[in-house]
């Protein structure tokens, strides 16, 4: 014991030790050139001294629980103690009294529920007489206490009068808002561990501006209790403008010295004011409007439960994976959509505006990053096909929800089956803490899939080669040679002719082999035109692009009716460099990965094979591609 003693504090003061000298110790003489060779280069440990991201940490950002209240309303009766239990990797039991379970635990959540009326509808469900001398919401605990379609149809009234500012004065009230949000930080502090599971402190504003306009934000803390509860949440009674958002955020960071950031999501449902280049007031965005937009939303959530944000496949007819749980015939409230909004909702569009706007404004206000959440409103985080839990208990498993509405206003419906079993994040944080993901957040090194769990490495750089793809350690070479997901690309080198990029995936062991991925490109050409093409850059099998550049389908191994497949087509993981062949170095740019699955069964067909009673037409869709989106990697011209 002596002699390691001895020899580790050797080793500690070689930094004050002249590399001429020899060091005498009881295990004998060691020369100048023994301390260059073992001490002054890398050590044969690949692993000793890293200090970046080695895992993804995979969690929700966005889920509801009974205090939110249209999940009340709609029979939701898990709430945040249950929910953050559950992610945890317990065994719940839902609102409609099945037993539930995760596959495998999270790493982290943030239980996001309403800002608005947070916890209140509880109290109007139990008959509080503070609420019962209000006629509307009497009418609401009578409906609630009914249940079924009652019950439903308060759900949708709440949405709409939430959206035009009619809701009861009684539900408002800041004194009732600040107790219930202070009760809501002490269940969440409670399960908070640092490095072993992190609870993050958030909720959603959810504006419905000009009724139903989807422009809701998740609020998400990187502090604790102490500091979240200095300042009240906002609501859409204060304010249902996004630039008013921020300057509430603003004021939380004055007063407490704590930090924020927002996550917008469904753009889709936004009826094109997600990504306008006017406020939804109707003033035009300025550089001061720029600069807080790119300052505090460096996310967006690209996939949920209601519909995938990615591109619609108007916008881009020769993206084949672009078609992928749409949600394009409204808004929130299903107001049919008018000629020119869909350019404004979708977040590759919005990307290359981005770099459009950052020539006019100075700054690029869409400069975000890309995740996904599920947005369920049961308590339930499910985002796998087999064990899919829905939006509301109404579609919660069941023979029902082969038939049944996600939504109804007033006849306008969407079905059950339109419901998607999306989505997860994955943040590469050094350490499962608050401060350690929320940073991984606002650098935007995140990314999201629609359920699965894939394994997604990508970098840029300038110098990556063909046999930076043959190492076992992707992140070493990347984080060595180039920046990650979210980043900036570095000032080109001397000699430098194209960006070069290392991009790896290994399979979710529980879902489908890897079909292919793919570098997505976007910019804005010479003439002013916002401009993107898809390269496939590596895929599974002997398979050659055709005439045009497109490589063939996979294949499909699926039965439907057993709701099975084979992993015998694609591949368990992809690996490759790949440079810009079209690169110009006076045009800005975004570039971010893409990874598709084999098809697998959708959850549409596990119901159907599960009860025998389902009755799904001929339109549901019974096969899935799930996929990876990463945050992009920009590249400036000049910088």
């Amino acid at each position: 014991m002596a002699r390691r003693i001895c020899f580790i504090a050797f080793a500690a003061s070689l930094s004050a030790t002249p590399l001429a000298a020899q060091v005498t110790t009881d295990a004998g003489t060691i020369t100048a050139e023994k301390i260059e060779r073992f001490f002054n280069q890398p050590g044969y440990s690949p692993y000793a001294g890293r200090s970046y991201p080695t895992q993804p940490l995979w969690g929700e950002q966005h889920l509801h629980t009974s205090w939110s209240p249209d999940a009340f309303g709609g029979g939701t009766r898990v709430g945040p103690d249950e929910a953050l239990q559950y992610a945890k990797g317990g065994e719940i039991t839902s609102s409609t009294g099945q037993q539930v379970k995760l596959s495998r635990p999270y790493d982290w959540m943030v239980v996001a529920d309403h800002s608005d009326a947070l916890g209140v509808v509880a109290s109007i469900y139990e008959g509080d007489p503070a609420f019962m001398s209000d006629p509307t919401l009497k009418r609401w605990h009578d409906d609630m206490r009914k249940g079924g379609e009652a019950a439903t149809a308060v759900v949708m009234e709440m949405i709409t009068l939430q959206g035009e500012g009619k809701v009861p004065a009684a539900m408002t009230d800041q004194t009732t808002q600040m107790d219930m949000w202070q009760k809501m930080t002490e269940i969440v502090e409670g399960h908070n561990q640092p490095g072993v599971f992190t609870a993050l402190i958030g909720y959603e504003w959810t504006s419905n501006y000009g009724g139903g306009n989807n422009l809701h934000r998740n609020i998400i803390y990187r502090d604790g209790k102490t500091l979240a509860d200095m300042v009240r949440p906002l609501t859409t009674f204060d304010t249902e403008i996004p630039n008013e958002l921020w300057d509430w955020m603003e004021n939380y960071e004055a007063e407490t010295g704590g930090r924020l950031l927002a996550i917008p999501h469904n753009g889709n449902l936004s009826n094109g004011l997600m990504f306008a280049t006017e406020t939804p007031d109707g003033k035009p965005i300025d550089a001061e409007w720029a600069k807080n937009r790119a300052r505090w939303e460096p996310l967006y959530e690209v996939t949920q439960g209601k519909g995938t944000s990615e591109q619609h496949p108007s916008l881009a007819p020769s993206d084949e994976f672009a078609d992928f749980e749409i949600w394009d015939k409204g808004n929130l409230n299903v107001v049919p959509k008018e000629p020119g909004m869909l350019d404004f909702e979708y977040a590759r569009e919005a990307l290359k505006r981005g770099l459009k706007l950052e020539d006019e404004l100075g700054t690029n206000p869409f400069k975000f990053g890309l995740l996904g959440s599920t947005d369920a409103h049961t308590g339930i985080s499910s985002t796998e096909e087999n064990n899919f839990f829905g939006k509301f208990p109404a579609s919660e498993p069941g023979v029902e929800r082969s038939t049944g509405n996600a939504f109804d206003f007033d006849g306008r419906t969407v079905k059950d089956w339109k419901l998607g079993a999306s989505g997860l994040t994955a943040v590469w944080a050094a350490e499962n803490t608050r401060a350690a993901i929320w940073d991984a957040m606002k650098r935007k090194e995140v990314y999201g899939t629609t359920g699965t769990r894939i394994g997604v490495r990508f970098f840029g750089g300038w110098d990556f080669a063909e046999e930076d793809a043959l190492g076992r350690n992707p992140g070493a070479i990347g984080y060595g040679k180039g920046v990650p997901m979210g980043a900036d690309m570095p000032p080109a080198p001397d000699g430098a002719e194209a960006p070069s990029f290392l991009v790896a995936a290994i399979k979710d062991p529980y879902s489908g082999n890897l079909d292919r991925i793919q570098i997505i490109k976007g910019w804005v050409d010479a003439a002013g035109e916002m401009q993107e093409k898809i390269f496939d850059v590596v895929w599974s099998g002997d398979r050659t692009p055709g005439a045009e550049g497109k490589l063939p389908s996979v294949g499909d191994t699926v039965d439907v009716e057993k709701a099975t497949w084979t992993n015998t087509i694609g591949a368990p993981e992809l690996i490759t460099v790949w440079t810009d062949p079209e690169f110009d170095p006076m045009l800005d740019a975004f570039y971010y990965a893409r990874v598709i699955e084999i098809p697998t069964p959708r959850w549409t067909a596990y119901d159907a094979a599960f009860f025998e009673e389902s009755t799904f037409t001929d339109d549901v869709p019974m096969t899935v591609t799930e996929r990876a989106y990463t945050s992009p990697i920009w590249y400036s011209a000049g910088q």
